[in-house]
């Protein structure tokens, strides 16, 4: 018989991914990519010089695809859950992709250029499946294409990132959710002011031929490498949801409290009915912060209690770094609100936390 080790198809790996090895990363496999988690200075490290300064990341794991076309921006609008007329062009939106049940295919960020292209950059490991889903549903004329391998995406996080760019002759003075082309040593970049720290910061898509050049760039402007785990513990001190672990198929965006970023007023987006229908029952859980009152460091999948009864359960947990205790979020029965008092079963024994509306720390002004 064969090893079935030889149908795994190979892990996929940035166009940085010399370089990563050169800075010593630690890798580990991520949606199948090989990624750097972690750098010889380490997640707290890593985690402090975002919080403090300037980092930057390689996430050219992350998917992206165009929809250009007459009519793209409004058949987006039709299919994806928040509104895209809310934005102009030159803006960016935080945005779902949703089955008719309601739940969650994936979670992404949609690029308004114009009427006639909107550029997606949805998860990883869901990009082929946006990319079918849309495709199957374009009308005649629109276009839905799989740019996955064809951009390298470098987000530069903290309070010295305007610095950074400004340094490089990039543009940083736009507002927070917007983005602008910028032609840089003949390549074009697309400078967004986002992120996933809850720093200022900017996300930076650029060609694969041009993305060893402007890492080198970053870095010699003082921006630390950060893995993947610094930006696990950012992300989560904030409160933002991670696909996969916060939401899913069985997660709904009414569940986890992402009712603004619903189009609800829209005339249809997949999915619209359920979630009108368990909007107006109320859902059954939702998800909430949980915060340690005492020592120990939640994790996913921690049932958590209320007395001796399993009233739900951790999505993602972690030792917050900059508050310097444990922290998760949770789907728990609609009863609970913050300031509740709970437990945590942490490999068997009881660790007191209270529930919180997140985010755990303040995030700086954008």
């Amino acid at each position: 018989m064969s090893d079935a080790s030889e149908f795994t198809p190979p892990l996929l790996t940035s166009p940085l991914h010399h370089r990563h090895t050169a800075l010593g990363a630690k890798f580990a496999e991520f949606a199948g990519w090989d990624m750097p988690i972690q750098y010889g200075s380490g997640v707290l490290a890593e985690h402090q010089a975002v919080r403090t300064g300037v980092g930057v990341f390689d996430v050219s794991h992350l998917g992206k695809a165009w929809v250009t076309g007459p009519g793209a921006a409004a058949f987006v609008n039709r299919c994806l859950a928040n509104d895209l007329d809310r934005i102009g062009e030159g803006g960016a939106q935080y945005t779902l992709c949703l089955e008719e049940s309601g739940g969650v295919v994936d979670d992404l960020i949609a690029y308004r250029f114009s009427d006639e292209r909107v550029f997606l950059i949805p998860n990883a490991a869901n990009t082929a499946e946006v990319v079918r889903r849309l495709a199957a549903a374009a009308p005649e004329g629109v276009e839905v294409r799989d740019a996955h391998r064809d951009y390298a995406v470098l987000a530069v996080q903290g309070h010295g990132s305007v610095r950074v760019l400004e340094a490089l002759g990039l543009p940083a003075g736009h507002e927070y959710m917007t983005f602008t082309e910028h032609e840089r040593d003949e390549t074009d970049v697309i400078v967004c002011r986002s992120g996933y720290t809850g720093e200022t910061g900017f996300e930076l898509v650029v060609p694969v031929e041009a993305a060893g050049e402007l890492w080198d760039a970053i870095t010699a402007e003082g921006a630390v490498p950060c893995g993947l785990g610094a930006r696990d513990t950012l992300r989560l001190e904030m409160g933002y949801p991670l696909h996969g672990q916060d939401l899913g198929p069985d997660i709904t965006p009414v569940q986890a409290r992402l009712n603004w970023a619903i189009g609800w007023d829209k005339p249809e987006f997949w999915g619209k009915a359920a979630l009108e229908a368990e909007r107006a029952a109320g859902p059954k859980r939702r998800l909430w912060g949980l915060e340690a009152v005492g020592k120990g460091v939640p994790r996913a999948h921690m049932t958590v209690f209320h007395g001796e009864s399993a009233v739900g359960e951790t999505t993602s947990g972690t030792h917050a770094p900059t508050l310097k205790k444990g922290v998760a979020l949770a789907l728990l029965d609609a009863a609970y609100k913050p300031g509740a008092e709970l437990e945590l079963d942490v490999r068997g024994r009881r660790l007191p936390v209270r529930v919180v509306k997140p985010p755990f720390t303040k995030a700086t002004p954008k």
